[in-house]
């Protein structure tokens, strides 16, 4: 039984150009999730798929397996579960057998703590779990409007809780998933079966979309030190 880590990293980028491969701190930005798989005890092999050979030359550089991806897997409309689809069938091609588990990581998320995924896995395990989530705490006040009218959807607002006394609630921070991979062929969705969530520093929550998450992340790292996960 093994555990492969899997980093999508399309080519093309409307808000960002570049972006999977821009230098952040001093390295390009795929490299941080790629060394935070391989220094994480229990995963045995990393994988980056991509369209772009230049993605695909920082990756194996930075020490992962690359997969090509093709091109009707790599649009805008393309989801990540299609590339993870396409992954896991050349890695059962190449190796004879499909893994045991994933950890799908997006490298637009360079903010983990040393040993995240090695908690989140032996947490998956010990839950007997089919799927989990990385998320962050949410103590915020949410409202929804819907068609003009305005709600409350996580609190009574004529009871308004102090957010110590409300009831726990998630956010997804998109750093990474973990799943069973036999299962993912059958359902093609990240989420099924018993699910779970792993906690994560609310730093976590900041990821690559725009230019100014470039520039908050590069301070962040700059003041507290560039996580190596």
């Amino acid at each position: 039984m093994s555990v492969v880590a899997i980093i999508p990293a399309r080519g093309g980028s409307k808000g960002v150009p570049g972006k999977n491969i821009r230098m952040l701190c001093g390295r390009p930005l795929i490299q941080y999730s790629i060394e935070h798989a391989l220094n994480a005890a229990s995963v045995d092999e990393v994988y980056v798929t991509s369209d772009s050979e230049a993605i695909g030359e920082v990756a194996s550089m930075s020490g992962a397996n690359v997969i090509t991806r093709p091109s009707n897997l790599s649009g805008d409309n393309a989801s990540s579960e299609s590339a993870i689809l396409h992954a896991l069938g050349d890695i059962e091609k190449s190796t004879g057998s499909l893994p045991e588990l994933v950890v799908f990581m997006q490298c637009t998320s360079p903010l983990r703590e040393p040993g995240d995924i090695d908690r989140a896995l032996e947490y998956f395990r010990s839950e007997n779990a089919d799927s989990l989530l990385s998320v962050v705490p949410n103590h915020r006040f949410i409202w929804s409007d819907q068609d003009g009218v305005v709600s409350a959807l996580n609190y009574d607002p004529e009871n308004r809780p102090r957010r110590q006394d409300m009831t726990p609630q998630y956010m997804e921070n998109g750093s990474f998933y973990i799943f069973d991979a036999a299962r993912f062929l059958a359902e093609k969705n990240r989420l099924f079966g018993k699910t779970v969530v792993y906690e994560m520093s609310s730093d976590s929550m900041l990821e690559i979309d725009e230019e100014l998450d470039f520039v908050l992340i590069e301070a962040l790292m700059n003041g507290a030190g560039a996580s190596e996960g």
